[in-house]
């Protein structure tokens, strides 16, 4: 049981380091007057910090290096206590918001998610706007990796940590020898696009708040927005551009982009496989989805069209969420494609959702090469990536995770017909929930959100949120009887008992 209390003692560490973020949302307070607003998030923050202070005190005695089954229960625990301690100053300065409406929109904040069940955005106070965004922009890169970059100085290991949390290939391929180094690059990188993203929209005509707010969600593929009207409210062709630019980049594999600014080769995007399916799978979709709308006479004009596909597609399928137009009136085909491509298209190493890329390849060409085992059996058909062999065993585990992934949204989407919600509604909330991409079609559109559930389907979709944005098995793996029983007493003495 030692190892469980070693897991509650970083956890304690987590929450001083999490209570420390309040500050930002207390100086957007003060800057705009609103006081109030700024003490509520002033007496939040040492609140959550006085917490894991007195969980890191109690539980000093155990500290120890992490195994790598801690990393799992850590992350898990982690992100729960975190969202709830996020969504206490929203329940404190929304007072109509319940627990469960709060727990929501924080969870869909650190899971860069998007949904909302919030209305009345143009007038919340800038604290509260600020502190949806700036979640969005913590859970971006994992609020676990921000503590692998802090932790160590607490005396903390933070491999086990990266390795739980950090989304994809990012787990398994160091950037820099030491894994503090390999999280500070990781933020940096983050912090540069993050940087260059608002001022590209102050250039485009943001406000700085709204720059500043909208930033932080571009970067992390989120969808919260300062306006209920989405993007639509700035009516900006140029906004609209900056923004698919950005949230293309957000999408490719962040070590793609250090790799790229450590040799200054614009070259590495070219040779990324995952950068170029990714490219040609959203062009020619733009391409046959404007096409077809104006085909349709949705509308009248072939640039119409285009600009209202390509903005709307990008950010679906890049699981942003963002949206400029009601593309749920659309004929059917185009936005179930749309939520199709956010299953597929961010890579992995990124801050997408969804199943990603590189798992998509590796499965197109297995399938492949098991037809061509059927008809060749004595064949010797390694199965490649860029040249690269992918091994067998990471083949298997593509394959299980795809498994449960669908599984786990045929689960759900029963869940909430079991609720008497329709089909489309139910079936989209679930995918959009999972992909971590914000809207969905029917009740909960791009025109709509997620306020119309009850609070069961709005825990449903919650979970589906949290499952999504940790990749399912990091959570699963904590269901099996042969996790819990390596937490088990210590046996006494060094033999084996019995016969």
């Amino acid at each position: 049981m030692r190892s469980i209390f070693a897991v509650f003692n970083v956890l304690g560490s987590l929450l001083m380091v999490f209570g420390a973020l309040y500050l930002l949302p207390v100086v957007i307070g003060v800057v705009y007057g609103e006081n109030g607003t700024a003490l509520t998030f002033l007496t939040g923050g040492l609140g959550t910090a006085a917490a894991g202070f007195v969980v890191r005190l109690a539980t000093r005695r155990y500290r120890e290096e992490l195994k790598p089954r801690d990393g799992y229960l850590l992350v898990t625990l982690g992100w729960l206590l975190v969202t709830a301690a996020a969504a206490l100053p929203l329940m404190r300065e929304l007072p109509e918001l319940s627990f469960t409406n709060a727990y929501f929109e924080a969870m869909s904040g650190l899971t860069t998610t998007g949904a909302t069940t919030l209305t009345g955005l143009d007038h919340l106070p800038h604290a509260v706007n600020f502190w949806r965004h700036a979640l969005h922009w913590f859970g971006g890169m994992g609020i676990i990796v921000l503590g692998v970059a802090i932790l160590p100085l607490l005396g903390v290991g933070g491999m086990q940590i990266h390795r739980g949390d950090t989304p994809g290939a990012v787990k398994d391929a160091k950037l820099t020898p030491r894994i503090t180094q390999t999280a500070k690059a990781l933020w940096l990188v983050y912090c540069g696009i993050t940087l260059l993203c608002m001022l590209s929209l102050l250039a485009a005509g943001m406000s700085a708040f709204d720059a500043l707010c909208h930033a932080f969600s571009i970067v992390s593929l989120g969808g919260f927005s300062t306006h209920d009207a989405n993007i639509a409210w700035f009516h900006s062709a140029r906004i609209e551009m900056v923004m698919c630019v950005f949230m293309i980049l957000a999408a490719v594999n962040f070590t793609t982009h250090f790799v790229a600014i450590r040799k200054g080769d614009l070259s590495v995007y070219r040779r990324d496989p995952e950068a170029r399916w990714m490219v040609t799978w959203i062009a020619v979709s733009i391409v046959g989805l404007t096409g077809y709308l104006y085909a349709s006479g949705v509308y009248p004009t072939i640039g119409e069209s285009l600009r209202n596909v390509t903005f709307n597609l990008i950010s679906t399928a890049t699981t942003s969420g963002f949206v400029t137009t009601d593309y749920s009136l659309w004929p059917l085909f185009a936005p179930m494609w749309m939520l199709f491509l956010g299953c597929l298209i961010p890579s992995t190493g990124s801050v997408g959702g969804g199943i990603k890329i590189f798992r998509a390849l590796v499965l197109i060409k297995q399938s492949f090469r098991e037809m061509f085992i059927l008809v060749h059996p004595q064949a010797v058909a390694p199965l490649k990536i860029a040249g690269a062999v992918i091994p067998n065993r990471a083949v298997y585990s593509v394959l299980a995770f795809i498994f449960m992934y669908f599984m786990t949204v045929v689960v759900l989407t029963f869940a909430l017909l079991l609720s008497n919600l329709d089909f489309i509604t139910a079936f989209s909330a679930v995918l959009a929930s999972m992909n971590n991409a914000g809207p969905g079609l029917g009740l909960v559109g791009p025109t709509h959100n997620y306020q119309v559930l009850t609070d069961f389907q709005t825990w449903v979709c919650t979970a589906a949120m949290f499952l999504g944005r940790i990749e399912l098995f990091t959570v699963l793996v904590l269901f099996t009887p042969a996790f819990w029983r390596k937490y088990g007493p210590r046996p006494v003495g060094r033999g084996r008992s019995g016969a």
